[in-house]
């Protein structure tokens, strides 16, 4: 996401960015929390969950590179607080935040910006929307498959660190169904599970066998946001998914090689 911000922008903001470390298993906010700050991550997978009065919780999107946590600031202004859901670390990774009237200042001045942060949201509401369809019309195991997707886009590779009891708050299911479905999995050679460790050794198995949704979200992605989702990490094979096209996620060597260039910049200032 950083890589890309206009010029002018990125040299404005760049003096109130910091690099935080966002280990796994914080909570970034909690439902009606002031959005004191934009969080623009750079590595790590960041998930959206709605509590209920229970005490349990479903996840409604993923966020990676390719997003910022902090979109009501952009929707809302500085009166905004979080909708009704959670924000919390779900893989470890490394962001650059900002307080939010200082992003709101360039958000408001700069049109290119504007635009930009405006079809990341964009994109984050399409995956809210496809998300709550899903879970309503879809196999479990279908709906592992694309959360497994989802969270392999925003992987450096082909590991994805989460454990079941993880992935069955995500889905919103118990963890002993989830340990079924990946279990089916794991037998059919879609997947190799350890504790906490899962590894993706075919992609095009695993997009078989997910459900319409993956393709849905990805296609909107795509057209959205482009091949951020694509920086430091090899682009997927999307194979028998309809309506994307692999050269739509590539990496762009010249977009890692401007945000290697910013954030090493940042780092000596």
């Amino acid at each position: 996401m950083l890589a890309a911000l206009p010029e002018a922008a990125y040299r404005r903001l760049r003096p109130q960015l910091e690099f935080v470390p966002l280990p796994s298993g914080r909570v970034l906010s909690e439902p009606g929390d002031a959005v004191t700050h934009v969080f623009f991550p750079t590595s790590g997978i960041v998930s959206l969950l709605t509590p209920l009065e229970s005490g349990t919780s479903t996840g409604i999107a993923l966020i990676g590179n390719e997003g910022v946590i902090g979109t009501p600031v952009i929707l809302q202004g500085l009166s905004a607080r979080e909708p009704l859901h959670r924000t919390v670390v779900q893989c470890a990774g490394y962001a650059y935040r900002a307080r939010s009237d200082c992003v709101l200042k360039e958000f408001e001045r700069d049109g290119e910006l504007r635009h930009l942060l405006l079809r990341v949201a964009q994109a984050l509401i399409t995956q809210i929307a496809q998300n709550a369809a899903c879970s309503k019309r879809h196999m479990l195991s279908e709906r592992l498959c694309t959360w497994l997707l989802h969270a392999l886009d925003r992987s450096p590779d082909d590991e994805i660190y989460m454990t079941q009891s993880s992935l069955s708050e995500l889905l919103g299911v118990r963890r002993e169904s989830i340990s079924q479905a990946a279990a089916h999995l794991r037998s059919s050679g879609r997947i190799v599970y350890r504790r906490g460790h899962i590894h993706v050794p075919d992609r095009l198995l695993l997009e078989r066998r997910a459900c319409e949704c993956y393709a849905v979200v990805s296609r909107e992605y795509a057209r959205l946001v482009g091949n951020l989702g694509a920086i430091g990490r090899k682009a997927p094979s999307y194979g028998s998914v309809r309506g994307v096209r692999e050269g739509d996620w590539r990496l762009n060597v010249q977009t890692h090689r401007r945000i290697q260039q910013k954030l090493e910049l940042t780092r000596r200032c």
